[in-house]
């Protein structure tokens, strides 16, 4: 559920914080920059080996809103949906696999390895 003031068009506010979230499902279980420790250079500097979360990997989400009025925000009191519902996905995913194996996690992606070290 999220606040993001009157939504004016919500079809569009539903797609903008779906899309949020699957950024955050990526964020916490797929994307990973690699990086060479002796020169610091990105390895993995194309998206053929980058893997992200698509539609199909996050099919049943749905995204809610408080109707809320805020009238110190705009005359209109409409606030942009974009990216707010990224915020708190990798956190909640991450005290999943924590409740779930005992293993905190404090480095993203979450993978297999970083669970049997």
């Amino acid at each position: 559920m999220f606040a993001i003031g009157r939504v004016i068009n919500p079809r569009t506010a539903r797609s903008q914080l779906i899309g949020a979230m699957t950024m955050g499902l990526s964020m916490a279980l797929h994307e990973e920059g690699v990086t060479d420790p002796r020169f610091g250079h990105v390895i993995n500097g194309d998206l053929a080996g980058y893997h992200i979360a698509a539609c199909a990997d996050a099919q049943d989400i749905e995204a809610t809103w408080i109707d809320e009025h805020d009238p110190h925000y705009n005359p209109m009191g409409a606030k942009g949906a974009g990216e707010i519902g990224i915020v708190g996905v990798a956190a909640a995913i991450t005290n999943a696999v924590y409740h779930a194996t005992g293993i905190r996690i404090r480095d993203l992606p979450i993978t297999p390895d970083k669970l049997l070290a």
